[in-house]
C-alpha cells in the first residue's frame, strides 16, 4: 500500500489507534467515537479500493476492542425452539439509503431501551440498486455502533438471498453459482445470519405440495451445507428458510410441514450431519412495499394473523425452530405490530416504511428529490405499468434513487440528517416496544456467543507502519 494511503487515514487516528502485529489497539475510545469514526466510515465508503480496504479493515477491528461482535442470532432462536422464552418478535431492518445515520438511530434507540434482539439486514437485490456491498454494509453498521457507544452482538443479516426463477430456469448451474459466490462474500464481511430464498422455484402445477416444494428443500439443503463449509470457527450462521414467495397465497401448516421434513430428508441423504434452520418465511397476506393507490396511499392489508400463529406453533413445536417470520411488515398500520409477539412470530422485516420516512421528511428539500426522481423517470421507464399514475410510479421506483445518489445523501446538510435521524429513532423505539424487544439486552448475552473474528489485516507489507 501506498505510504499516502496511511498517511491519509492516521491524521486524525496517531493517538486513536495503532497496530499491533496483525492486530489493533484502541488507545482512545473517546476520541474515536469523537470524530475520528466519521473520517473512517467516509474512506471506508468513497475511498479509492485500498483507503476503503484499509479503513474497513480498522473499523472492523476497533468494533472487536471495544466490545462488539458481528455474531448469529442462532443460539438466541434455539432458545425460543426451546420455549426457554416467548412472546417476542426480532425487527429485522433494512436500511436502503442514509445507512450510516439510520443506523445510529437505530443503536440511540437500543442503548436507551436495553434492547439487543434486533438485526441489521439488506436483500440481494438491495444489494444492486442501493449500490451496498456487503462489506460495506457492514462496515457502515459496525461503525454506527461505535459511533453510539453501542456494546455486545451485533446481528448483520443477507435477506432474500434469492434464486431467481428465470435464471434459473435458463441456466441453473450459473444461478446457484451466483448465490453461493453472493453467500461467501457475505459470510466473509461479516454477515452471520443467512436468509435463503428458493421459494421462487416452488412449482405448484405439480400434483402434490412435497412435489411443489421439492426444488426449494433441496437447494436450501444444498445452500446451507454450504454456508456451514464457509462459517469461521465458533460461530454458527443463523440460516433461514423460506416456503411461500412474499406477494403470493398465503402459506399452510401442509406447505411448511412438506419443506421442513423435505429440507430434513435432504440433509440427511447427503450424509452429512449440521445444524440446520433456526427460522421459516412465510407467507400471511403481506407485499414488499404495500399496495400504493393512484393518489399515493397505501391500501390497507388484512395480514391472517391465525395462520402466522398456527405457523409459528408448528415450526416451535414440532422442528424446535424460532417460528415464522413474516416479511413485507413496515407498511402495516401501527395498531398491527403489538399482534406480531402475541402470535408467536420469530422476526418480522421491514425496510419500506423507512424508505418512505426519509423521502417524505419535511426537511428533504423538493429540489433534491425532483433530481432524483427525474432521474428514475429518465432510466426506468420501462418499469412503467399501463394506467399506472406518476405518483404510483415514483413510489414504486424511488427505492432505486439510493444507489445512484448515495453521496448526495451522505452529504445532506446535517440539520436535515439530524431531523430524519430523530423521527427515525422515535419509529425503531417504536417498534421494540410494540414487538416486545425492549430488555432484551441481557437474555441476548445470555445465548448469544459473541465470538471475536478478526479480518486479515489487508496489505501485510505495511504491518510494521504506524497509525
Amino acid at each position: 500500500m501506498e505510504q499516502s494511503t496511511i498517511e491519509m487515514i492516521s491524521q486524525n487516528l496517531k493517538d486513536v489507534i495503532a497496530f499491533a502485529g496483525e492486530r489493533i489497539i484502541v488507545h482512545d475510545s473517546n476520541a474515536l467515537r469523537a470524530k475520528a469514526i466519521d473520517e473512517l466510515v467516509n474512506n471506508a465508503v468513497f475511498g479509492d479500493e485500498q483507503l476503503r480496504q484499509m479503513a474497513s479493515f480498522l473499523i472492523w477491528e476497533a468494533g472487536l476492542e471495544v466490545g462488539i461482535r458481528s455474531s448469529s442470532i442462532h443460539e438466541l432462536y434455539m432458545a425460543a425452539g426451546r420455549g426457554e422464552y416467548s412472546s417476542k418478535t426480532v425487527p429485522a431492518i433494512n436500511l436502503r439509503g442514509l445507512t450510516y445515520d439510520a443506523a445510529r438511530s437505530v443503536f440511540r434507540s437500543a442503548i436507551k431501551n436495553n434492547v439487543g434482539s434486533f438485526i441489521f439486514e439488506i436483500a440481494r437485490s438491495e444489494i444492486g440498486y442501493t449500490n451496498q456491498r456487503p462489506s460495506e454494509y457492514a462496515t457502515v453498521v459496525i461503525a454506527a455502533a461505535i459511533k453510539e457507544g453501542f456494546r455486545g452482538p451485533v446481528f448483520i443479516q443477507g435477506d432474500h438471498f434469492q434464486a431467481s426463477a428465470k435464471k434459473y430456469s435458463s441456466n441453473p448451474e450459473e444461478e446457484l453459482l451466483q448465490l453461493k459466490n453472493l453467500i461467501r462474500e457475505a459470510i466473509e464481511a461479516g454477515f452471520y445470519n443467512i436468509d435463503i430464498d428458493t421459494s421462487t422455484l416452488v412449482d405448484i402445477n405439480k400434483p402434490t405440495v412435497i412435489e411443489q416444494q421439492r426444488m426449494n428443500y433441496e437447494l436450501s439443503a444444498e445452500l446451507s451445507a454450504y454456508i456451514r463449509e464457509l462459517e469461521p470457527k465458533g460461530v454458527t450462521v443463523s440460516i433461514g428458510g423460506e416456503i411461500g414467495e412474499v406477494g403470493g397465497k398465503n402459506s399452510t401448516v401442509e406447505e411448511l410441514q412438506a419443506y421442513l421434513n423435505g429440507y430434513k430428508t435432504a440433509v440427511e441423504s447427503s450424509g452429512r450431519s449440521f445444524p440446520g434452520l433456526s427460522k421459516i418465511s412465510v407467507q400471511t397476506g403481506t407485499t414488499h412495499g404495500g399496495v400504493v393507490l393512484p393518489d399515493g396511499s397505501i391500501a390497507k392489508v388484512k395480514i391472517d394473523f391465525d395462520t402466522l400463529g398456527k405457523l409459528s406453533a408448528v415450526a416451535r413445536q414440532e422442528y424446535g425452530l424460532a417460528g415464522a417470520v413474516q416479511h413485507g411488515a413496515s407498511t402495516l398500520p401501527d395498531d398491527a405490530f403489538h399482534r406480531f409477539p402475541e402470535t408467536g412470530t420469530a422476526e418480522i422485516h421491514l425496510a419500506t416504511g423507512f424508505q418512505n420516512m426519509i423521502y417524505e421528511h419535511p426537511s428533504l428539500s423538493d429540489a433534491f428529490k425532483d433530481t432524483i426522481y427525474s432521474y428514475l423517470s429518465a432510466n426506468f421507464s420501462n418499469e412503467r405499468k399501463e394506467g399506472e399514475s406518476e405518483t404510483q410510479f415514483i413510489y414504486k421506483t424511488r427505492k432505486k434513487g439510493f444507489g445512484p445518489f448515495k453521496k448526495q445523501w451522505w452529504e445532506l446538510p446535517e440539520e436535515t440528517r439530524n431531523a430524519i435521524s430523530a423521527e427515525l429513532e422515535e419509529k425503531f423505539t417504536f417498534l421494540f416496544k410494540k414487538l416486545n424487544v425492549t430488555d432484551t439486552k441481557e437474555l441476548v448475552e445470555k445465548n448469544v456467543s459473541a465470538t471475536p473474528i478478526h479480518k486479515k489485516k489487508p496489505f501485510q507489507h505495511c504491518k510494521q507502519k504506524q497509525i
